[in-house]
């Protein structure tokens, strides 16, 4: 089962795009944006799933060094 993940930019608390993962990934792990970036994690966020699902959201927090 893949992991759909939302990005998130640390400076502004936006997000920047959804992306999948094979795996949970780890906190500080590198990883390449949509426009060729390659940025580190600094925090993964895994919220609570809606009532009755079963996939529960994560965001993972970047910090892009080009304005997203």
């Amino acid at each position: 089962m893949s992991i759909i993940a939302t990005i998130m930019n640390t400076a502004t608390g936006a997000p920047i795009q959804k992306m999948t993962f094979g795996r949970m990934p780890k906190p500080y792990s590198s990883f390449n944006l949509e426009t060729g970036e390659l940025v580190t994690a600094e925090r993964i966020d895994i919220g609570k799933p809606a009532h009755g699902r079963f996939v529960a959201p994560v965001s993972i927090w970047v910090t892009p060094k080009t304005k997203a």
